[in-house]
């Protein structure tokens, strides 16, 4: 946002200096990002006459000119027009920096005849784009500095222009008057009333507007007046240097209305030639395919959806980004449509993004602008052309009306210590907010149409704050902490999610962290791929999707490192997948992969393929870390990404799954391109059951004083029974004496038959009470072959 010193001087009455303004700005939040003094490019011309000009003998549009300068007498070879004897003009000496052609001066020789220097043009010293001849100038000593002169004379062509950054936030900032509001606030000078007296209205338009039903959402109002009789042409001087000042090109008078306006008041307008529109506008939505060449001469096609105004035979403008180049006003220009409505922020943005235009009504619009103004602005701009090009302004043509924006939130004074650090009495915080535009009533702040961003009582604090400089906070070292423990802040879950991590880091693992995006063909192997969790907006087509488990992100990175010479792989993840858009539907994993070979080929060390056992272990590790029962049962029923026969659950019970482990399915290795075997495991925590008595200290450990028994047995079994089926059968024969069941021997074929198998188990007895008698061990182990008889159907070896 640029605009020069004199302009800000419409809207505040101050005294400050440059230096305090600019410092002011950034200190409010509106950084300045530089300043351009044109004065600096222009201090070392100076004012000189000509004495004499000849004939060039050698050229008939050049001649030889004796100028008057404070170095005496010099000799000028010059091509301008204007060039004679008697005038007064602008000198650049050699050595001199011309900045509108970029050149540095030197002693010249023009077809002959000496030159030592040069007569300047306006755009030469880039004060305008005049270029048809040399600077005519109507006094001034010989020898006076050019800066000098346009000081005493035309101090709006040197004046310094400030350029300032916006946030998204503040989109009243984008106009001169809500820069002065602040500076106003801040206290550098008094904000000036800003009114205007409508133009009596001599007829009733004869365009009217309508908007569209299913359009009034993007677009609640429309204003416009017509004006009959302009006299359209260049803008008054004035309009001209605050337009090139802040690197505007005048055009006409009618358009240069409109860009006055959006830097002054923060209110696009646009203006129709009203004898180019056929019949009345419509605001709607396009159908899409719909064609316009716009202002800025380029063809557009419309998207479907986008809003558009229309008259009777086509597109005519996009509305709230560019009008259309057909109805654009010329010079020969008599009758205008002087338009301003408030358009919907959120689809002026998405629609100058389809359509890549990037304008300055875009960029206002969809950063807020005042809806209660829109009328106003509209009577600004009448105003102006009927006052400078003339004419007869018609009734106001209205559709729609002033959208309701009014909000009100409670002041509360000691927010602004909690909050910042501040003591602000409360009638300073109250008189910053009037001053702001802010309505008090009692401890209520009725928030003003032009600042959509304040949405809260923490927005009142910053304004507040900002207004009185964050410069005043001043350190202060933190009270000290009360007597005895604090309390834990993190949540069991966080101090689940830290343990993971560092247990899986210390099993040898590598940590990843991967998008929350996946590709929708990825997730679908992986249970997801739904419409439920696509992205409106990917970042891109392999990110369409929330991930529905960690799994692919690492499978995709162990890709990766293969394909790079890695092929020995231990990486992990722990991270939150989707199932929805609910925060229920959003849960937090701990997962792992295996990749390759247990360690690099040597001649000295075993290595060996990964196998399910490696991720059943290292799974185990985890759960245990981050409080898992010790007792869980495995069970098969895991989902399809897993080997069939060569994964299983870690269950609290047939429902409840806290992990699962083994080799993933082959279909899923091809389809990421891996070698070698690959194991896996993904750890629910969430599912973890909390411990019931909370402490943040490690459980004292449990050691029994009284001697474990342990008793093999051996089962004939049919062959396909799991052995997990009788381990777990076994296991369950009485809980609280049963500490480990393991299988140590399997034996198929020799006298046991066709169809059976052999399977030995080893079971250990660990009493609590007292030390377990014969009797004891043999009523257990009764029972064992009990259970494993009816959950399998075998009988006990001999």
């Amino acid at each position: 946002m640029k605009f020069t010193l004199s302009w800000l001087k419409k809207h505040l009455d101050t005294d400050a200096s440059l230096t305090e303004i600019e410092e002011a700005l950034t200190d409010l939040g509106l950084e300045v990002e530089g300043v351009e003094n044109p004065a600096d490019a222009l201090k070392t011309f100076t004012i000189a006459k000509v004495t004499s000009a000849e004939q060039h003998p050698d050229a008939d549009r050049l001649r030889v000119c004796k100028v008057a300068s404070d170095e005496g007498e010099v000799q000028i070879v010059c091509g301008a027009p204007n060039a004679r004897e008697g005038i007064t003009v602008v000198l650049a000496k050699p050595g001199d920096y011309v900045p509108g052609i970029d050149v540095t001066l030197s002693v010249g020789n023009i077809r002959g005849v000496e030159s030592r220097g040069m007569m300047c043009s306006e755009r030469e010293l880039e004060l305008s784009d005049e270029h048809n001849g040399i600077i005519e100038l109507s006094s001034g000593e010989v020898g006076q500095t050019f800066v000098d002169w346009l000081a005493q004379n035309d101090p709006s062509k040197i004046e310094p222009v400030i350029e300032i950054a916006i946030t998204p936030n503040r989109g009243d900032a984008l106009g001169v008057r809500g820069i002065a509001r602040d500076l106003a606030a801040r206290g550098l000078g008094k904000l000036k009333p800003l009114s205007v007296e409508p133009v009596q209205a001599s007829f009733k338009s004869e365009i009217d507007v309508t908007i569209d039903d299913d359009t009034l959402d993007g677009c609640p109002l429309f204003c416009g007046r017509l004006i009959k009789g302009v006299k359209n042409g260049p803008s008054p001087q004035w309009l001209q240097d605050r337009l090139t000042a802040i690197g505007l090109r005048p055009i006409s008078f009618l358009v240069d209305v409109t860009n006055f306006y959006t830097y002054d008041l923060n209110r696009p307008l646009h203006v129709f030639d009203a004898d180019k529109v056929n019949g009345n506008l419509r605001v709607h939505r396009a159908a899409g395919g719909e064609e316009i060449i716009a202002l800025d001469e380029k063809s557009y096609t419309i998207p479907v959806g986008t809003m558009i105004i229309s008259d009777d035979t086509g597109v005519e403008s996009i509305a709230g980004i560019m009008g259309g180049e057909l109805t654009g006003c010329t010079d020969e220009t008599v009758n205008v449509f002087v338009e301003s409505a408030w358009w919907d922020p959120i689809q002026i943005a998405y629609a100058g993004r389809a359509l890549k235009i990037n304008s300055d009504a875009r960029y206002r619009f969809e950063r807020g602008v005042d809806p209660e103004f829109t009328p106003e602005g509209l009577e600004h701009a009448v105003r102006m052309i009927v006052d400078i090009a003339g004419g007869e302004a018609s009734e106001l043509v209205q559709a729609g009306a002033v959208p309701d924006h009014s909000r009100a939130y409670k002041l509360d004074s000691k927010r602004v210590q909690s909050l910042v650090g501040m003591d602000i009495p409360e009638s300073e915080q109250r008189q910053t907010l009037t001053a702001l535009g802010f309505r008090m009533e009692k401890d209520m702040a009725h928030v003003p149409s032009w600042r959509p961003d304040v949405q809260g009582e923490a927005d009142l604090v910053e304004e507040v704050a900002r207004i009185a400089s964050l410069t005043k906070l001043e350190g202060k070292p933190l009270s000290r902490a009360s007597a005895g423990v604090p309390k834990p802040v993190l949540t069991p879950m966080q101090v689940r999610t830290s343990t993971g991590r560092r247990t899986a880091a210390s099993l040898g693992y590598n940590e990843c962290v991967t998008y929350s995006f996946i590709d929708e063909a990825a997730d679908k192997l992986f249970g997801g791929g739904t419409d439920v969790t696509r992205l409106e907006n990917p970042i891109s087509s392999d990110m369409s999707h929330m991930r529905s488990d960690l799994l692919p992100g690492l499978l995709r990175a162990a890709a990766r490192n293969q394909a790079r010479g890695i092929s020995d792989l231990a990486l992990f993840e722990v991270g939150h997948v989707f199932q929805g858009v609910e925060p229920n539907q959003q849960n937090l994993q701990i997962a792992g992969i295996l990749v390759g070979r247990t360690g690099p080929k040597d001649v000295h060390g075993a290595s060996r393929p990964v196998d399910l056992y490696d991720a059943k272990a290292d799974a185990e590790a985890i759960l245990a870390a981050i409080g898992a029962p010790a007792k869980m049962q495995i069970m098969r029923g895991g989902p399809d990404w897993f080997h069939p026969g060569r994964h299983g659950r870690f269950c609290l019970g047939p429902k409840k799954t806290l992990g699962i482990f083994g080799e993933l399915h082959p279909k899923i290795i091809s389809e990421f391109d891996l070698k070698g075997p690959v194991v896996a495991f993904t750890i629910f925590p969430q599912d973890i059951p909390l411990p019931k008595n909370a402490t943040s200290s490690r459980p004292a450990m449990d050691i029994s004083e009284l001697q474990a028994v342990e008793r093999d047995f051996a089962f004939i079994v049919d062959a396909d029974v799991e052995a997990l089926t009788l381990v777990n059968a076994a296991a369950g024969a009485d809980k609280a004496l049963i500490e480990e069941v393991r299988v140590f021997d399997e034996f198929i074929g020799g006298s046991l038959g066709e169809g059976k198998k052999s399977l030995a188990i080893t079971v250990r007895l660990q009493p609590k009470d007292a030390t377990l008698k014969d009797k004891d061990i043999e009523a257990v182990g009764a029972k064992i072959i009990e259970k494993v008889t009816k959950a399998t159907g075998g009988t006990l070896r001999g």
